[in-house]
């Protein structure tokens, strides 16, 4: 069995694509959808936007008034590079070329082993942009991503003029934390921000974001549970995720979609990708791109005799044999990753308690 003929970049990309589709997409997949560029620099256009303002009237014959182009703000920035690799040692080599026969009972453990690794690699590639989406859209105050680690760090702050955090972001005190059952008006909350985005852009909110602990103050608010019994003529009632969704879609016309999903950051420590004690307002449709750039690997990866794939729009799986001692063969996974966020101004942060 000759790991070189097994064990290629298409071979890794068809594996992944065999698991993929039994895989929980992760939600910024949905609102920040993949594209692929040339390059490191990220470039978008971003409006800042308001209403539409009406055309000037003209007479028949006359040259047009020239309008200004207002409140666009270009925004530049490097995206971010990451690479893992993981190795086949020379045991594990040995280990596969004992194995002559395809159908020995020993062969399929060993492959699946072999690309069980390379698919760890890939997973962790998928963490890296959705820690990036989940940031700007949880950011308290200004949409910001940092990520540190190896001796790195990467920084952007999408809100360099503070728009975001004067007109986009309430931070709630005293008996206005949700924490406060008793006291505390979530709905208020959310009707006043989807108010105000729309005032200030035409775009109503329809979609809250939260961690399943932020849900459960909604479940336990006092006003909230009132409002429920009332509309049913009930005096108690056993308040469960379906009827407290279905009484905001029916009062707010908002759709709550609670994010539990959890990953573990470098050092080893589960964290939530969406944090707890935050709510984010959005409209429907995409709120950006999530933008891969070419890796070196990709970029130069042939020309070093170096076999390489792509998988999910960016993410490089490599295959390196390097022909020295000790003799192993490296999986490379690399990716040059950052999101856009073009739709930010029609977006809504609450930090409730």
């Amino acid at each position: 069995m000759n790991l070189g003929e097994i064990l290629t970049p298409n071979a890794v990309a068809i594996s992944w694509n065999e698991t993929a589709p039994i895989r929980t997409a992760y939600l910024g997949e949905g609102l920040f959808p993949a594209k692929k560029k040339m390059g490191l620099d990220l470039s978008w256009i971003k409006g800042y936007k308001g209403l539409p303002v009406s055309l000037m009237p003209s007479n028949f014959d006359a040259k047009p008034t020239f309008r200004d182009r207002i409140g666009v703000t270009k925004i530049d920035s490097e995206m971010a590079f990451f690479r893992e690799a993981m190795l086949i040692k020379e045991k594990d080599e040995q280990e596969i070329m004992n194995i002559q026969d395809s159908d020995s009972p020993y062969a399929e453990e060993v492959l699946n082993r072999i690309f069980d690794d390379t698919n760890t690699l890939i997973e962790g590639a998928l963490v890296v942009p959705e820690r990036m989406r989940m940031q700007l859209l949880s950011s308290q105050g200004s949409p910001k991503i940092t990520i540190s680690a190896n001796n790195l760090t990467y920084s952007y702050n999408y809100d360099p003029n503070n728009e975001f955090s004067t007109n986009n972001y309430l931070e709630l005190a005293s008996t206005d934390k949700w924490t406060d059952f008793a006291n505390s008006n979530p709905m208020e909350d959310i009707r006043t921000a989807q108010d105000k985005i729309e005032e200030r852009t035409g775009i109503r909110p329809s979609v809250a974001i939260m961690s399943r602990k932020t849900f459960n103050y909604l479940l336990q608010n006092e006003k909230i549970k009132s409002g429920i019994l009332i509309q049913n003529i009930a005096s108690n009632i056993f308040m469960t995720d379906g009827i407290l969704k279905a009484f905001l879609q029916e009062q707010l016309g908002i759709s709550i979609i609670i994010y539990n999903k959890k990953f573990k950051t470098e050092n080893g420590t589960t964290s939530n990708f969406y944090p707890d004690d935050m709510c984010t307002l959005i409209p429907d449709g995409f709120l950006g791109s999530t933008w891969f750039g070419t890796t070196p690997e990709e970029r130069t990866g042939m020309q070093s005799g170096m076999e390489v794939s792509i998988v999910n729009t960016g993410i490089a799986i490599a295959i390196s044999r390097p022909n020295i001692i000790p003799l192993r063969t490296e999986t490379i996974a690399s990716e040059i990753v950052l999101p856009s966020f073009e739709r930010m101004d029609e977006c809504f942060v609450i930090k409730v308690n």
